[in-house]
């Protein structure tokens, strides 16, 4: 046995365990989201019941695995050397991939990476052999699994539509039946509702995932296919009669159960359909070594490149221990990865009712034409239809009021069954089938689908949801082209260069890893700290003074020194600034997605709605500053890349005096911010002398524009710099009030109401809102 090829095992069963915690910190939203969106459970509930759906999905993925071993390329035209050669090539290449994409924010697949790296890999070793043996390309298509791949692409291009089509028709069906204020409706028909939900997610996991199973015997899986149909009638009633049951005597909530088990259902479907992402090649590549050896041990006259491997071929049962062994790694990486658990944040954004930044993606002109196309068609229905039909539609999707202090969830209970229920049944069906799809999309598309259904997509946000749709099935053929010639290009290179590359190739990605998961990693957040370890409102409000400071003072700081460098005429200085304020706009917008997650999850009493609006407007304010620094600091830094002059005499001195008033202004304000006001007036009357400064300067510079005949640009410049001093201290001035206002309300609460002894805890609700 060759040990080079050994160790290359080795090592890609190494990167199958940093691919699984990778995947599913990337992934973990996908079925996590509906369920702590709609405030069904309790967190710590909701993950332990995505963790046994991980475990157990897991040893139904059995089937999958041979999508890596002969679903793309066709082995028997393959030696062993070739196999392991493609198979490093693609583990390479996705384990770098993924974590590129990640560091840099990208959408992507793990589906569609390892797939088209397959692709890539095999193609490139064919020709590669191919052109070596016989100078021509001719044969290359008996090479590849044509008829398989040409399936599994197209199946992953389809479930985009299928998925946002099925999303969009049954949320339109529930929400017609149930409307927005379902209960009453509920009250007759939930305990159907709820049996119809749990019985699909029975027929598509057990019933058609029984095949993929690792541990199911042929004799099982007959008496299943024989009794489908009387198992699924008395599932559905017996489900139904017992749900309708508790509703009606116990006022029972059958949606969170259903809610609980889409997430076990898209829990156990992710599991099944993507642990081949992960462990799918260093699972072939460890059968491919086992082959070797038996061959190896029986005729001494074969060598690595002699030896076909015609066994990949066969359908081979992956080892229920090494599933279990996987479906471990991905229960870890689940409960305690902080990246698996801020991405929940992002599922909540994906399909909220309301507006947020997040789902802004920016208008692009298919999206408009879309929007206009179907305003168009739609007032062509308006005048087909009877006005009373029409009335009654709309009727049921009116919301109802919000009390007051309440804070709107993202998505009802109803909207986050459909959305848990449908992808899981999707994906469930298409492991069925063997097709791999990309669960990232299949809920996103599905999420995307029920929201417009749902009326979330108003002409306010209806163009720029499509461009975000637009821009994900973008990123899929991104990632698509970038995975099929990245790993192209490292299987050439290995099969030029051997052993040597494949030395190098791997201490560099170990070297890439190491410095962007354990010396990169970025610090958690105050607010994402606050969120998880329930703090005191004290803490709470120390942690939030604290974020605010350190805003202040690094913008501050970025702008004085790009300032500096502007008059200096440094470049350099001036493009760092521009990256800092663009990092530190990204970082204030993290901060502020997880104060309004803290607004989704928080106990809605009048006293933290006074509160939770101080967080929302605060750095909302603080985000508006960090917006203008990034555009000005550009502005500054194309001011002297397009070789323009400065500031000299008058101008000069005057934007230097401006500087040291804002640094000396920030140090009063950061002190105030941090320990509390003890004059407002003074902080009023210093703010008042440094805007008439700033006011007399603006003066100047219209002076000098008069005298000099200054260039437009340049005047917009030193207009735009002293609007950024003066919009500096309006905003923190604004924050310092808003302060003082909320300890003024929370005095005032505080007197009303009798206080339980001991500390007062900031807990995440675990009463879901109706």
């Amino acid at each position: 046995m060759d040990t080079f090829l050994y160790g290359t095992m080795i090592f890609l069963m190494l990167l199958a365990a940093f691919n699984l915690f990778v995947g599913v910190s990337n992934d973990a939203v996908n079925f996590l989201g509906s369920a702590l969106g709609s405030k069904a459970a309790p967190y710590n509930r909701v993950m332990l019941v995505a963790a046994l759906g991980v475990l157990l999905g897991c040893t139904f993925s059995s089937g999958m695995m041979e999508i890596a071993r002969s679903g793309i390329f066709n082995p028997t035209k393959f030696t062993y050397a070739d196999i392991m050669t493609i198979f490093f090539a693609v583990m390479i290449t996705d384990t770098l991939l993924l974590d590129t994409f990640n560091s840099l924010g990208l959408p992507t697949s793990t589906t569609v990476s390892i797939v088209f790296e397959l692709l890539g890999g095999s193609v490139m070793t064919a020709a590669y052999r191919l052109y070596k043996t016989t100078d021509s390309l001719a044969g290359i298509g008996a090479y590849i699994n044509n008829e398989k791949a040409l399936a599994i692409i197209t199946g992953i291009l389809m479930s985009v539509v299928i998925a946002f089509t099925c999303g969009l028709i049954i949320q339109w069906i529930v929400r017609l039946i149930f409307s927005f204020k379902y209960k009453n409706v509920y009250r007759y028909l939930g305990g159907v509702y709820a049996g119809f939900c749990l019985t699909a997610i029975l027929y598509f996991l057990v019933i058609k995932g029984a095949k993929g199973s690792s541990f199911m015997t042929p004799e099982m899986i007959t008496w299943i296919n024989t009794y489908t149909y009387e198992i699924l009638i008395c599932s559905f009633v017996i489900l139904s009669v017992f749900f309708q049951l508790l509703i009606s005597f116990f006022n029972f909530n059958a949606l969170r159960t259903v809610i609980l088990a889409g997430t076990f259902a898209l829990a156990f479907a992710f599991a099944g359909n993507d642990l081949v992402n992960f462990v799918g090649v260093p699972f072939a590549a460890l059968q491919s070594t086992e082959m070797a050896d038996a061959a190896f041990e029986a005729n001494q006259a074969l060598t690595p490149a002699t030896f076909m491997m015609t066994g990949l071929a066969k359908s081979v049962q992956t080892p229920t221990l090494y599933l279990i062994l996987s479906g471990l790694i991905m229960v870890a990486t689940l409960w305690w990865s902080p990246k698996a658990q801020r991405v929940v944040q992002t599922s909540i954004n994906l399909s909220a009712s309301d507006r947020s930044d997040k789902e802004q993606f920016g208008s692009s002109l298919p999206s408009r034409l879309m929007v206009r196309s179907v305003l168009s068609m739609n007032k062509i229905f308006n005048q087909i239809m009877p006005k009373s039909i029409l009335r009654g539609i709309d009727s049921r999707w009116t919301r109802p009021p919000l009390k007051k202090g309440e804070i709107p969830l993202p998505f009802d209970q109803v909207r986050a069954s459909v959305n848990l229920v449908v992808a899981s049944i999707l994906i469930a069906l298409a492991t069925s089938l063997k097709l791999p799809l990309s669960t990232t999309y299949v809920t996103f598309m599905v999420a995307m689908g029920s929201s417009l259904a749902d009326g979330a997509w108003d002409r306010e946000s209806a163009v720029y949801r499509i461009s975000g749709v637009l821009a994900v099935i973008s990123g899929w053929f991104l990632t698509a082209f970038t995975a099929f010639t990245a790993c192209a290009i490292v299987a050439w290179l290995c099969l030029i260069f051997g052993k040597v590359f494949m030395i190098i190739a791997g201490l560099f990605l170990l070297f890439i890893l190491i410095k962007t998961n354990i010396v990169g990693r970025k610090k958690e957040s105050r607010a994402l700290k606050a969120l998880t370890q329930h703090l005191t409102k004290e803490q709470l409000k120390e942690n939030l003074n604290q974020s605010i400071g350190d805003a202040l003072q690094k913008t501050v700081d970025i702008f004085i020194n790009a300032t500096r460098a502007l008059l200096n005429e440094d470049l350099g200085t001036l493009s760092e600034d521009k990256d800092k304020a663009q990092q530190l706009l990204d970082d204030i917008a993290e901060e502020r997605s997880h104060y309004y997650l803290m607004i989704v999850q928080g106990a809605g009493s009048e006293a933290d709605y006074d509160v939770r609006n101080y967080y929302y407007r605060t750095f909302s304010n603080i985000k508006d500053v960090c917006h203008l620094l990034r555009n000005v600091v550009n502005q500054e830094e194309q001011h002297i890349a397009n070789s323009h002059s400065v500031f000299k005499g008058e101008l000069k001195d005057n934007l230097l005096n401006a500087l040291d008033r804002l640094q000396s202004l920030q140090t009063t304000l950061d002190q105030c911010i941090r320990t509390g006001c003890t004059s407002e007036e003074g902080v009023l009357k210093l703010s008042d002398e440094n805007l008439a400064e700033l006011n007399s300067y603006q003066t100047d510079l219209m002076k000098q524009v008069d005298l000099h005949a200054m260039p437009l640009h340049r005047s917009e410049l030193y207009w735009a710099l002293l609007q950024f001093c003066l919009e500096v201290i309006n905003r923190y001035i604004g924050i310092v009030l808003l302060q003082k206002e909320l300890n003024y309300m929370l005095s005032k609460q505080a007197e009303k109401e009798e206080k339980p002894s001991g500390p007062e805890v900031v807990q995440l609700s675990d009463t879901p809102a109706q």
